[in-house]
């Protein structure tokens, strides 16, 4: 399956990296730390070359020996693996869900250097997210471009036409997340050409298209709330990068065009499936786009920074997002995370990794509704904007994966197709 190429080969190459990642800093860890930075680097490397070497060698997974908040919760989430496997043995790298042991590849990773100060706070992925950033130059250019365009003459756009930007954005931030670093296993993976000329092209990859539903959510939504309550919509981020910049660009629509008051981001708290956006991406996001020497890449950077001052844009990030669990556990599991997302009036879920939590990662039949592969999670309408890089999908018409299927054997897997889909959590 496609879960045991990503564990046998995927996984191993991007640990590898990770390792290379810290020989070539080690002169920075001296000039920083002296002997200790190099004493510190010397054991990261040590335990994840233990790690890869119990990955590669399909060792039982063991319990977490940090002393980090999390640890107790994946430690229980260990011991509810094996209750499943039914005394089969102990869950192993090659006998567990995948989900699992990914999540948990990437929560080592974090271990290696949390425990291992004085370099406890180094982002082993952060060069490779820096580069994605730099190398989408053109495509983040044309995008900021077009923008600050628009909304010279946002007021004077009736619905239709508003309709009309709200989904190109919606397009160009569902194929952002086509630059997924954990996906091409670090490589290059930037947005090289304006994303905007080929959306036309790409509607037929949209395999379920709700953003007409997605619409009038965020319309009624509006004219429900009166002057009193604010319109509010949450964007659970995927990838830093192109991506990032494409989900920034469509909460300032949200905003200018005023079909939502504020905008709540949530991030990872850890450095987390090599390209997913952490507090330091996005800041340091938006301050190089201020600092661009493009006037309206600065624009955007001067505005997006003011949005945060005001308070109409939030960054929040929680335990959760980084813990093996799928969503459905959320409400039991984070109370005050589900009780705050049920604030909101619309949830963007963005990518796949959000997608496999939302339904599970399970192997649905591709018609199974989405609201029943949610499995109850229902905080707030949501939906997800994902191209698709695992093979779970559902809410598909009777025939039309099968259809795909036999002439694209690798469609749910190559990135190339992507969904819009809606749930009205009623």
């Amino acid at each position: 399956s496609f879960a045991y190429f990503t564990i046998k080969d995927r996984l191993p190459q991007i640990l590898t990296r990770v390792i290379d990642t810290l020989h070539r800093h080690k002169n920075e860890f001296f000039e920083d730390h002296g002997e200790k930075g190099v004493e510190a680097e010397k054991r990261a490397i040590s335990f994840l070359s233990k790690l890869r070497n119990e990955l590669q060698t399909d060792k039982p997974v063991t319990p977490l020996e940090d002393e980090l908040p999390d640890a107790a919760l994946w430690n229980q989430y260990l011991d509810y693996q094996r209750n499943l496997s039914n005394g089969n043995g102990e869950p192993s790298w090659f006998q567990s869900p995948w989900l699992y042991v990914e999540c948990y590849m990437y929560r080592r990773i974090h271990a290696a250097l949390a425990q291992n100060p004085p370099i406890d706070d180094f982002d082993v992925f952060k060069e490779g997210k820096a580069q994605n950033f730099f190398e989408s130059q053109e495509a983040v250019i044309a995008l900021c471009t077009y923008f600050q365009e628009l909304l010279k003459n946002i007021k004077d756009l009736d619905e239709k036409q508003l309709q009309e930007e709200l989904f190109k954005l919606l397009q160009v931030s569902l194929w952002g997340n086509k630059c997924d670093l954990s996906f091409s296993a670090g490589k290059d993976s930037s947005q090289k050409s304006s994303p905007l000329q080929s959306l036309e092209n790409m509607i037929p990859y949209i395999l379920v298209n709700d953003m007409e539903k997605l619409w009038s959510q965020l319309v009624n939504t509006k004219k429900k709330n009166t002057e009193t309550s604010n319109v509010r919509v949450d964007i659970i981020l995927d990838n830093a990068g192109f991506e990032l910049v494409s989900d920034l660009v469509l909460a300032d629509f949200l905003l200018s065009s005023k079909l939502a008051d504020e905008v709540h981001f949530h991030g990872k708290s850890i450095p987390w499936y090599v390209s997913d956006t952490t507090k330091r991406d996005f800041n340091w996001t938006i301050k190089q786009l201020q600092s661009a020497n493009h006037m309206w890449m600065s624009r955007c950077g001067i505005n997006w920074e003011g949005n945060l001052k005001k308070g109409v844009w939030v960054y929040r990030d929680h335990m959760f997002w980084t813990l093996p669990h799928d969503f459905s556990s959320m409400a039991e599991v984070a109370p005050d995370l589900y009780a705050d997302l049920q604030k909101s009036n619309l949830l963007l879920f963005k990518g796949d990794l959000n997608y496999r939590k939302l339904t599970g990662d399970r192997k649905w039949e591709y018609t199974v509704p989405f609201h029943q592969a949610l499995n109850k999670f229902h905080p707030a309408p949501l939906c997800s904007l994902r191209t698709l890089k695992s093979d779970t999908q559902v809410g598909l018409k009777p025939g039309q994966g099968e259809q795909i299927q036999a002439s694209e054997p690798e469609w749910m897997v190559s990135g190339k197709y992507g969904v819009v889909q809606f749930d009205a959590a009623i």
